[in-house]
């Protein structure tokens, strides 16, 4: 029982010494966005498929390649 609860302590301590070590160090601050990149994210949002998630904006995903039906037919 007392090998048992022993292991169990240093487990916790080693987690524990693991995870004050991998804290960022660095103060996070969080806000609101600004005022343009606010209008421009609900601009791109606004617009119907494949627009949705913004793509080929700042905002959108980089790995979305956007084909259009015009180049369907080269």
């Amino acid at each position: 029982m007392l090998k048992s609860t022993a292991a169990v302590v240093i487990a916790a301590a080693i987690a524990a010494v693991v995870t004050v070590l991998s804290a960022p160090t660095a103060h996070v601050d969080a806000g609101p966005l600004a005022k343009p990149a606010e209008t421009a994210l609900k601009a791109c949002t606004q617009r119907a498929w494949p627009y949705l998630n913004c793509v080929g904006t700042e905002f959108g995903n980089p790995r979305v390649r956007l084909v259009t039906v015009e180049r369907l037919g080269q």
